[in-house]
C-alpha cells in the first residue's frame, strides 16, 4: 500500500490540533470530535499540553484513505518548540500549513512557509476558522500571495463568512472565473501547457488541468488553499480530497538495504529508550540487526507500527512507514538507521536557541536526580544543550523562549518529581577567531608535564565552515589513538573559548607531536611513567590549544535578529530614536499610505524589550516580526562566561605550580 507522511504545520493559535482531531473524527478513526479547551485530543497526550492547550511534542497518528496509509504528524505552533518541527521536517512526503482566518499571516507562519519552500515539500494551505467572529478569508489568502507565496490558488468560495453558518464550496469546471485562474497559474510555469492554450483552447478540458494542478503541486511549485473550519467541520471534506489527489505518495522498495532516520526519542513505562524511525527503504523486523549512526549493528527487541489510528505491536516495518523501534539504547535524534541517503531534511533549517539560562534544584539533594532528568530531556529536545559546571555545581541549558523554560520547570516536577527554580536568562554568545596563533608543548621540556608533544596552530574559518581539524605531521609519526585523542580533546575544548564562548568555525592544525614508545624497566611489567598515553595528549592538549588560541585572539559575538515593523506615519519620528536606544540598526523605511514599514537589525537578547515597549511607543497598532539573521561582534566590553569542565586555562596554572614544586619528571 502507498503512504503519505503528512505534517500539519501552523503558527500557535492557528487551529492545528483542532484540525488534526477533525481529520481523525471525519475518516473514521474516532467517534468523537476530540477538543484542545476539553483536553481530550488524540495527539496532545502530555497532562502539560493538557493543560496549556498547546502542542509541545510532535505527535504521530495512522489512518487509510481510499489505498492510502496517512501517517499524520501534528507539531507544535509555538516558536518556542521550533526544533520540534525542524526534526519531523526530514521524514515528511506532504505538509499542511494552516493559517487562521481572523489573524491571518503570522512571524511564525512565515519562517515555516520559507522552510517548506526551501525544502520543496509539496504543501497545502488551509485557512481555518472561517466560522470566528471577524474571519476575512479572501482577506488571508491575498495575503498568502503576497508574504508567503504567489504560486497560490484559491480552491473554493466561504458564504457566511464570520459566523457560525460559514460554510465553503468547492469550485469546479463550471466556474470559469477560477478555471481561468487555474490556467494562468500553470500556463506560467509549464510550456507545453501555455502553446496548447494559444493554439487551442478546446484540448484544455479541466480534467487535465487538475492533473496539471496535481503534478505542479507534487513538485511544491504550487500551493492550492482551501478554507473552513475545523470545530463545524465546513470545507475539512475538501480539504481530505485534496489531500489524496494533490500530495504525492510513496512506496518504498520494502527488498532494498534498511535506510531510515530517528526523527524523535521517547522513554517507556520502564524508561526504556524508544526510537521514532521513518523508514525509506527496506525492512526492519524483531531480532534484526540494524546500524544506528556510526554504532555497530544493534538489536531490534520490539516493533510497533503507527496504523489505523493506534499504535499496534507489529513484527516488522517496511519502507514508507513510521514505527517505534525498542534495543536502540545509543540512538540519538538524527542519527540515520542502516544506509545513510542523502536528504534535504537532514540539514539544520531553523536558527538554533539563542537563549540560556542556570537551573537550580529546589533541594541541593536533588542536585543528581536533576541531572539524570535533564539529561532524558535532552535525548528528546537535543537544542538543550545541556551544560554541567563541575566547580560551580551549575547545570545550564539552552532555550527559545520564556514559555520553553516554564515547560521544563513542569516537566521536571510532574515527570520526575524534582522542583526547580531558574536564574535570570541570558543571551547565548560566540567567539570568532580574529588572527592565527601557535604553540607548542615538547615532551620532556619543562614546563610540560606530560609525556607528549603537541604542537597546534589556530586559524579563523568561514562561518558557518564549523570546526576543521588537519594534520601538519606525518601520519605514522604515531599512533592512530593518539591523533585520535588530540582532535577529540580539540574540538570539546573548542565549546569554551577565552570568553568562555563556543568557538564554532576555525581551522586547527596539528603542527608538531611526540611521543614515548611503551616501554618498562629490565624484566618488569609495562611502567607508564615512562610510557606515552591517550591521557597525556588528552591533559596536554587543551593547554596548548588555548594557548595558540589566545596568541591568535578571539573576539565575542552577539546573535542579532532582522525585524520587521509595520507603524502608523504619526509615530515614526519618536519610534526611530527608541530603537536606536534599544541598539537597533534600521536599514530601511518604506512608506506604505498612512503607515510605515522599518527594517533591520536588532540583538536577540533586546527583542523582548521591544516587544514589551511596542504597544506604547504604537498605540497598539504596531505589528512586529523577528527572525535571527546572524552573529555580529559585541560593540564595548565582550560578554564573558564562567568557564566549566575544568577550564584549561586554570588547570594550566595549577599544573605548572606542580610542576615547580616537585621539578618536573
Amino acid at each position: 500500500m502507498k503512504t503519505l507522511n503528512l505534517g500539519i504545520l501552523a503558527h500557535v493559535d492557528a487551529g492545528k490540533t483542532s484540525l488534526t482531531e477533525r481529520l481523525l473524527h471525519d475518516v473514521g478513526v474516532t467517534d468523537q470530535l476530540g477538543s484542545v479547551d476539553a483536553g481530550s485530543t488524540r495527539t496532545d497526550t502530555l497532562a502539560l499540553e493538557r493543560q496549556r492547550g498547546i502542542t509541545i511534542r510532535s505527535a504521530v497518528v495512522s489512518f487509510v484513505l481510499d489505498d492510502v496509509t496517512v501517517n499524520l504528524i501534528d507539531t507544535p505552533g509555538h516558536p518556542d518548540f521550533i526544533a520540534e518541527v525542524e526534526r519531523v521536517l526530514g521524514v515528511l512526503d506532504g505538509a499542511v500549513l494552516v493559517i487562521s482566518a481572523v489573524e491571518g499571516v503570522q512571524p511564525q507562519t512565515r519562517v515555516l512557509m520559507r522552510t517548506l519552500r526551501r525544502l520543496r515539500i509539496p504543501t497545502l494551505i488551509f485557512v481555518n476558522k472561517v466560522d470566528r467572529a471577524g474571519a476575512d478569508p479572501e482577506r488571508v489568502v491575498r495575503a498568502v500571495a503576497e508574504k508567503l507565496t504567489e504560486a497560490v490558488v484559491a480552491m473554493g468560495s466561504v458564504a457566511a463568512a464570520g459566523t457560525r453558518g460559514a460554510h465553503c464550496t468547492p469550485y469546479g469546471s463550471a466556474d470559469v472565473a477560477f478555471t481561468d485562474r487555474l490556467l494562468d497559474l500553470l500556463a506560467g510555469q509549464d510550456d507545453v501547457l501555455l502553446a496548447d492554450w494559444v493554439t487551442d483552447t478546446a484540448s484544455l478540458p479541466y480534467s487535465r488541468l487538475r492533473r496539471a494542478l496535481a503534478a505542479r503541486t507534487g513538485r511544491a511549485l504550487v500551493q492550492p488553499v482551501f478554507a473552513g473550519s475545523a470545530i463545524t467541520g465546513a470545507g475539512v471534506d475538501a480539504l481530505i480530497a485534496g489531500i489524496t489527489e494533490l500530495l504525492p505518495t510513496v512506496q518504498g522498495d520494502v527488498d532494498a538495504p534498511v535506510s531510515g532516520t530517528v526523527f524523535a526519542i521517547e522513554r517507556g513505562p520502564a524508561g526504556e529508550k524508544i526510537a521514532l524511525v521513518r523508514l525509506f527503504a527496506g525492512t526492519i523486523r524483531v531480532r534484526d540487526r540494524v546500524r544506528v549512526g556510526a554504532a555497530d549493528a544493534v538489536l531490534v527487541t520490539a516493533v510497533r507500527v503507527v496504523a489505523h489510528g493506534a499504535d499496534m505491536v507489529a513484527s516488522a516495518v517496511e519502507a514508507g512507514h513510521i514505527a517505534r523501534l525498542w534495543g536502540l539504547t545509543d540512538a540519538r535524534i538524527g542519527d540515520p538507521v542502516g544506509v545513510t541517503l542523502e536528504r534535504a531534511g537532514a540539514d539544520r533549517h531553523f536558527a538554533p536557541p539563542t537563549l540560556e539560562t542556570v537551573v537550580v534544584p529546589a533541594r541541593s539533594v536533588d542536585r543528581v536526580a536533576l541531572h539524570a532528568a535533564l539529561i532524558q530531556l535532552a535525548e528528546q529536545d537535543p537544542l538543550i544543550n545541556l551544560r554541567q559546571d563541575d566547580r560551580q555545581h551549575e547545570i545550564t541549558v539552552s532555550l527559545y523562549g520564556e514559555v520553553q523554560k516554564e515547560v521544563i520547570q513542569a516537566t521536571l516536577a510532574d515527570d520526575f518529581g524534582v522542583g526547580v527554580t531558574f536564574r535570570e536568562t541570558s543571551t547565548v554568545h560566540v567567539e570568532r577567531v580574529s588572527g592565527v596563533g601557535s604553540a607548542v608543548e615538547v615532551i620532556a621540556v619543562a614546563p610540560n608535564p606530560f609525556l607528549a608533544t603537541v604542537g597546534l596552530r589556530v586559524a579563523p574559518a568561514p562561518t558557518g565552515a564549523g570546526v576543521s581539524f588537519r594534520l601538519g605531521v606525518e601520519l605514522g609519526s604515531m599512533p592512530p589513538a593518539f591523533f585520535a585523542a588530540v582532535e577529540e580533546t580539540v574540538r570539546r575544548t573548542l565549546r569554551q573559548g577565552l570568553h568562555g564562548w563556543e568557538v564554532p568555525d576555525c581551522e586547527v592544525t596539528l603542527t608538531h607531536a611526540g611521543y614515548w614508545a611503551r616501554q618498562s624497566h629490565s624484566h618488569g611489567t609495562f611502567d607508564k611513567s615512562m610510557s606515552s598515553t591517550a591521557g597525556d595528549f588528552r591533559n596536554l592538549t587543551p593547554l596548548v590549544l588555548m594557548t595558540a588560541l589566545t596568541r591568535a585572539g578571539t573576539r565575542v559575538h552577539e546573535p542579532v535578529h532582522r525585524f520587521r515593523l509595520e507603524v502608523p506615519g504619526d509615530v515614526l519620528g519618536t519610534l526611530l530614536p527608541a530603537l536606536t536606544r534599544l541598539d537597533a540598526v534600521p536599514t530601511a523605511t518604506t512608506g506604505q499610505g498612512a503607515s510605515y514599514l522599518v527594517t533591520g537589525e536588532i540583538p536577540a537578547g533586546l527583542v523582548h524589550a521591544l516587544e514589551r515597549r511596542l504597544p506604547a511607543l504604537t498605540r497598539g497598532e504596531g505589528v512586529l516580526e523577528t527572525e535571527f539573521d546572524s552573529y555580529r561582534p559585541v560593540r564595548g566590553p565582550a560578554p564573558g562566561r564562567a568557564r566549566w569542565d575544568n577550564n584549561p586555562l586554570d588547570r594550566k596554572e595549577y599544573l605548572l605550580a606542580v610542576n615547580r614544586r616537585v621539578g618536573g619528571r
